[in-house]
């Protein structure tokens, strides 16, 4: 019966009925009010414990959430900086390799005019 009570109503609704049944059997005996009210408080007790258990559950769930993205922020801030890091240096390099080419072409264009020039001066 007080399962369906509990179900309908709520914890609060099954506490102040037993509150009202407490108060009943503190007026008709001595030995039914210390039952009821020992009941009571161990009542209140499992609900206090309760309640505090899912509060440290929920907070220490939020922490875990908390650390899991920021863990994410870093990973994805470190990736995102070897990235970049890894296009500088393929654009420094493929640059650098560009000007030497350059450079040797220029420098093999030159000596080999030179020697046309030289063959046929010397004709």
């Amino acid at each position: 019966m007080s399962f369906f009570r509990l179900k309908s109503g709520g914890l609060s609704a099954l506490i102040l009925e037993h509150v009202s049944l407490t108060l009943q059997a503190c007026g008709t005996s001595n030995v039914g009010c210390g039952l009821s009210i020992s009941l009571l408080v161990v009542v209140v007790v499992v609900v206090v414990v309760v309640v505090v258990e899912v509060v440290v559950v929920v907070a220490v769930a939020a922490a875990v959430v908390v650390v899991v993205v920021v863990l994410v922020v870093v990973v994805v801030v470190v990736v995102v900086v070897v990235v970049v890091v890894v296009l500088v240096v393929v654009v420094v390099v493929v640059v650098v390799v560009v000007v030497v080419v350059e450079v040797v072409v220029k420098s093999m264009k030159s000596c080999k005019e030179k020697k046309l020039n030289s063959r046929y001066s010397n004709v």
